[in-house]
């Protein structure tokens, strides 16, 4: 079934599909469960919109990985194209949030980094960002503090609020179109924070936003 970005309310969304925009090691705990070098700006990396796919289809751990990853971020739909943006302008922007799984082949991001080469065949393959329907920002008027939570098989697995990010959401958002233009369509993934896990055959998750917001998925 081909992507389209849809609204949680079920009115219209007519936003194409674009490039999804990663952000990596923005929660101290996170960087600390995997011995990561604290950053001193935020870490980048592009997902291509083949990556996306709904919450509700089946997640497809790739054939040639042994340690897929679970890591649940707080995702931005961008509305208007940005480039450049000031702090107004990058808030205007924002059409809705939701929340992903940015998932990882651990094993092979690790032998890729190992050899000083980019990360995309660990994070970018087809299918590695299952993402939720999209909160219209109204709906969710303190995104900066909202509660990010992962259960897999019934077990918490991640339970943090956005409160924790190093890099905050709008800030992120200008920062990025200082490089390159993020156009309507396009998502942000802002981070994980600590307890990122193997995902196996079998795993029925469930994803929750705010408390509010529940989003069921299951590993294939």
């Amino acid at each position: 079934m081909k992507y389209k970005h849809v609204f949680h309310d079920g009115s219209a969304c007519d936003l194409p599909v674009g490039k999804v925009v990663c952000v990596g090691r923005n929660y101290v705990d996170h960087i600390k469960e995997l011995d990561n070098p604290m950053p001193t700006e935020p870490v980048l990396f592009i997902k291509p919109a083949t990556s996306l796919q709904s919450i509700s289809q089946p997640i497809v751990i790739p054939e040639f990985t042994r340690d897929c990853h679970n890591e649940t971020e707080l995702a931005v739909l961008i509305g208007k194209a940005v480039s450049r943006a000031g702090r107004k302008e990058a808030e205007a922007a924002v059409a809705g949030f939701g929340i992903a799984l940015d998932l990882t082949l651990r094993d092979i991001q690790k032998s890729l980094k190992e050899k000083g080469l980019p990360w995309e065949k660990a994070k970018a393959f087809d299918g590695s960002c299952p993402i939720s329907p999209f909160i219209k920002s109204d709906d969710l008027p303190t995104p900066q503090d909202t509660r990010l939570k992962l259960d897999v098989n019934g077990q918490v697995r991640q339970d943090e609020s956005t409160k924790l990010m190093i890099h905050k959401i709008f800030d992120l958002i200008v920062y990025m179109s200082g490089f390159f233009t993020l156009l309507p369509g396009d998502v942000i993934l802002t981070g994980t924070p600590a307890g990122v896990a193997a995902l196996k055959s079998g795993d029925k998750l469930m994803l929750s936003l705010d408390g509010r917001f529940d989003f069921s998925a299951s590993v294939a």
